[in-house]
């Protein structure tokens, strides 16, 4: 829990990024300082080095000139040159002795004109590698009397220097040598705090050292590691090596120059560890600073999401803290408290829209509901019944269009004025769902006083509203359910209130009261609606054709198709009891597609290539409707390679009316495709002849009520008489259905009427049935 604290606290983070952002840097300058020391330090010891190695050469000059002027003396020295030219051995040997002892020759040696030993006086008896020394170290002399050379004898190395002894001429050599030991090198090391060591390597490459100022065990270690240049590690720390050759007779002598690169860097050690101490009292002193700034940044912020907890409750009430501060806190602290300001304001207008339309005054949908929810708890409780009344305006979005938006608004006032008006309770609700559509709420009411209701509300739509020069006829679909008869909640009560509303719509009925086979959703279509799919799956359903005969002899033949089921258990189903519910659930769509792709197989049929024949096929609003219609109708003829003037489409007045420009649209694009039109039912939609003259309609269909009824009403033969003339008149062909005796097929043809279709002439039959039919009526071309 710490941790996870620690993870999201912004002042820890704050701290921490600057601490390792700080520290990041420090380590950084350590890291660059004590390279740089380093390095300068080996540069220094480099430069000490080269000093060192000019004064230990300069000695080395030094002790061979002392040599080289004992011997010169020794070679001046008159009683010596006497006893040389005399031969006195004795005398010779004892000056030799004394003259070396006195200068501190190790060895001193007199040699003939041929360079060859005479006498020599040894300080150590035990030189048993002097001849061998003598005859390595005298040719060289010889030949360069002014320098020197250096040769090791029994481990240790020595310095010879070799002058002549001249009586006018040359008489003999005077030898003399001094060894190089360790009070050479304690002077080197007193001189300039350098370590010497000499370093003698045999002729096996075996390693000696018979001289050096090292601690014993850096001399071991040496001794191991056998570095005679470079770096030395030992546990006193890191010694730099210069090598230093020595002109060397026998054997390999060098002398390594030591210096500790741990004491050139001590000073800077010392300040590294200051350095290192401020920086950790400046990172302390940062982190509080940085603690407190964050402290001062976070306290508000913590105000801040304290305040957006506040308002996330709703509470808008509370004012911001910080608001006072001129910095950027005190800007964001006073922006916060201005839009919690807002917010509150906006929150109490929201709560006051949210329960009310804004343009009617009247409750909207969601008050309503709540209502009805309240409603139905209190009827609940005592027993009584309570109706739900929806209403739903007729052809209010052509009055929209037409008629503009201003004028639809008014007309939405007025009608929620009158609606008001009739209801007889103060305890009753009135309310707008939205759109056009309203609602009503009626408490302690059955279902024959909410049709009571409905009836005098279409009672008081009978009378137009004017507003100005402008009037418009109202109508509407009044459906309603009651509590708790049609449902068991409010909200299945508001639904089923409006599935009736639909209902009422499409039957054009006034008002209508909720029943289960109104409902797409209730359990019987739902079932109705699965196995009707299924029926399509499994070839259940079967295409009929009804005959249409010309009155006038026209050529070719007709018919409408027509769809029925043949259910497995039901037998043949009526299409009253499955077409409706396709239309209410939009399944229509399928049912059309399925009969357009079966008259499209029966035309490509070989039995119906010879005949000219043109079968009329049904389109529902949803089919008009859908804006991919043309395409899927196009791409059937395709694939059965038959044309579209082979096919009439028949659309009903309303499915025209429900959407009139998008139907008009759809409309056009089928007749450029070649589709010849018919407007099915004419007489009992809101359209008017002068309307239909815009559509690219072939063809007026009088629906089968008027035509039935020319036998017993004078009315209606008056109706198909002027709605076949004006069709004329328009250009237009007229097809009566319903014709049912040969009385009504005379009269039709008396009237002029183009074709005649019903149970007179032939029922709805089977493709096969049909085709027998035109066969027996010599229809065949």
């Amino acid at each position: 829990m710490t941790l996870r604290w620690a993870r999201r606290s912004l002042i820890l983070r704050l701290v921490g990024l600057s601490l390792l952002l700080l520290l990041i840097v420090q380590s950084a300058g350590f890291a660059v300082v004590r390279a740089t020391i380093d390095r300068n330090a080996r540069a220094q010891i480099a430069r000490a080095l080269d000093l060192d190695e000019n004064v230990w050469r300069r000695l080395l000059e030094q002790n061979a000139d002392k040599l080289r002027q004992g011997s010169a003396l020794l070679a001046a020295d008159f009683g010596f040159r006497s006893a040389v030219n005399s031969g006195d051995q004795e005398t010779i040997q004892s000056v030799l002795e004394n003259h070396g002892s006195r200068i501190g020759a190790a060895v001193t040696a007199l040699l003939d004109t041929d360079l060859a030993l005479r006498a020599v006086s040894l300080r150590d008896d035990s030189m048993d590698q002097f001849p061998a020394t003598l005859r390595q170290v005298v040719p060289p002399l010889a030949a360069q009397p002014q320098g020197s050379r250096v040769a090791v004898m029994d481990g240790v190395p020595y310095q010879f220097v070799m002058v002549p002894m001249r009586a006018p001429v040359v008489i003999g050599w005077v030898l003399m040598g001094f060894p190089i030991n360790q009070a050479l090198a304690d002077e080197m090391r007193q001189l300039l705090s350098v370590n010497v060591a000499l370093v003698v390597t045999g002729a096996d490459s075996t390693l000696q050292i018979p001289v050096s100022t090292l601690p014993p065990e850096t001399l071991a270690v040496l001794k191991s590691q056998g570095v005679l240049s470079g770096e030395l590690l030992t546990p006193e720390g890191t010694l730099l090596v210069r090598s230093s050759r020595l002109d060397s007779a026998s054997g390999e002598v060098q002398a390594l120059l030591l210096r500790s690169v741990d004491e050139v860097v001590a000073p800077y050690r010392q300040l590294q560890v200051l350095l290192a101490i401020i920086t950790v009292a400046g990172v302390l002193l940062f982190a509080v600073g940085t603690g407190l700034m964050a402290q001062r940044l976070t306290t508000p912020l913590r105000s801040l999401l304290a305040a957006t907890q506040r308002l996330s409750r709703g509470e808008y009430d509370v004012p911001l803290e910080h608001t006072g501060r001129n910095d950027e806190i005190g800007n964001l602290a006073r922006s916060f408290d201005h839009m919690r300001v807002d917010i509150g304001t906006q929150q109490t207008e929201i709560r006051r829209l949210a329960y009310w339309d804004r343009l009617t005054g009247l409750p909207n949908r969601e008050r309503f509901r709540d209502a009805v929810v309240q409603a139905v708890a209190g009827s609940t409780a005592n027993g009584q019944a309570l109706a739900v009344l929806t209403l739903d305006l007729d052809r209010f979005k052509h009055v929209n269009d037409v008629l503009g938006y201003a004028f639809g608004d008014r007309l939405l006032q007025a009608v929620a004025e009158r609606l008001t008006q009739q209801m007889a309770s103060p305890d009753d609700m009135v309310a707008r769902l939205g759109g056009n559509e309203f609602a009503l709420l009626l408490l302690r009411a059955d279902a024959a006083a909410a049709h009571a209701l409905a009836q005098r509300i279409n009672q008081s739509f009978e009378q137009p509203i004017a507003f100005e020069d402008q009037t418009a006829d109202l109508s509407a679909a009044i459906g309603f359910a009651c509590w708790p008869g049609d449902a068991p909640d409010a909200d299945t009560l508001l639904s089923r209130s409006e599935i009736a509303m639909y209902a009422a719509k499409r039957k054009l009925s006034g008002a209508l009261q909720y029943d289960a086979s109104l409902d797409s959703a209730s359990a019987l279509t739902l079932s109705l609606l699965t196995e009707l799919r299924r029926a399509v799956e499994h070839h259940e359903l079967r295409l009929f054709l009804q005959p249409k005969v010309s009155l006038h002899g026209q050529a070719g033949m007709a018919a409408e198709a027509l769809v029925r089921w043949q259910h497995p258990q039901r037998g043949l189903v009526p299409p009253m009891q499955f077409i409706p519910f396709a239309e209410q659930t939009g399944f229509v769509r399928h049912l059309t597609l399925w009969i357009f792709e079966e008259v499209a197989r029966l035309l490509a049929d070989p039995r119906t290539l010879a005949m000219p024949l043109r079968v009329s096929v049904n389109l529902s609003t949803r089919d008009l409707l859908d804006p991919e219609l043309s395409n899927r109708l196009a791409a059937i003829l395709l694939r059965h390679g038959v044309p579209a003037t082979a096919f009439c489409l028949e659309i009903t007045e309303s499915a025209i009316m429900d959407d009139p420009q998008r139907a008009e649209a759809m409309l056009n694009r089928l007749s450029e495709q070649g589709f010849k039109l018919s407007i099915d039912d004419f007489g009992t939609g809101y359209s008017s002849l002068a309307y239909l003259k815009r559509l690219p309609v072939d063809e007026l269909k009088i629906d089968k009520s008027f035509v039935m009824g020319m036998e017993t009403g004078e009315d209606d033969a008056m109706i198909v008489r002027s709605t076949i003339d004006l069709a004329h008149n328009l250009g237009l062909t007229v097809v009566a259905e319903g014709v049912e005796t040969a009385a009504i097929l005379e009269r039709l043809r008396e009237l002029a009427c183009d074709e005649a279709q019903g149970y007179h002439m032939a029922r709805p039959l089977p493709v096969d049935e049909f085709l027998d039919w035109q066969l027996r009526q010599g229809s065949v071309l």
